[in-house]
């Protein structure tokens, strides 16, 4: 099975999800939520606020976000995340956010075997290897499938650069 079908799947699957909701009288936390409440993504909410990414991780998606903990932006050189924060910085910021998200919602069941090389948000390809666990260019997800209302969040130790 090729991305592009899973990526179609996954977005039918999403649609007729949606489809049952109508009929549910409270909704899921968005992508934006469920990292704010967990407690060990700070420095992920605080970048993707800088960013101006809240409203975009909180649209309708679906979305698959990589999501780096914050022990994973601390291992960063030192002065790179305040460096980052910074307003005249916020090109850059943007850059390295979307590189850690994908359209469409993709569970970890479904990359199972596989070698693929998706489009992120911003454009560029992420090397995600399914044979042994899941890896995005190399980066072990060490908690996969955390499901939200507009996708799913993959948590990865290492930040993904560009």
């Amino acid at each position: 099975m090729t991305f592009s079908t899973l990526l179609k799947a996954g977005l039918l699957a999403s649609g007729l999800a949606l489809a049952g909701c109508a009929t549910m009288p409270a909704q899921d936390p968005d992508i934006v939520e469920v990292v704010q409440s967990a407690g060990s993504f700070d420095t992920l909410v605080a970048a993707v606020s800088a960013a101006d990414l809240v409203e975009t991780l909180q649209s309708e998606g679906p979305f698959t976000v990589f999501a780096p903990t914050d022990a994973a932006f601390a291992a960063l050189p030192a002065g790179t995340v305040e460096t980052l924060l910074k307003p005249e910085n916020k090109d850059q910021l943007v850059s390295i956010l979307t590189y850690h998200v994908l359209p469409g919602k993709v569970m970890a069941a479904d990359l199972a075997g596989q070698r693929l090389s998706p489009e992120t948000v911003n454009g560029k390809t992420v090397h995600v290897d399914g044979r042994n666990g899941v890896t995005v260019n190399g980066v072990d997800v060490i908690q996969a499938d955390i499901p939200a209302s507009n996708g799913v969040i993959h948590v990865i130790d290492e930040v993904l650069l560009p």
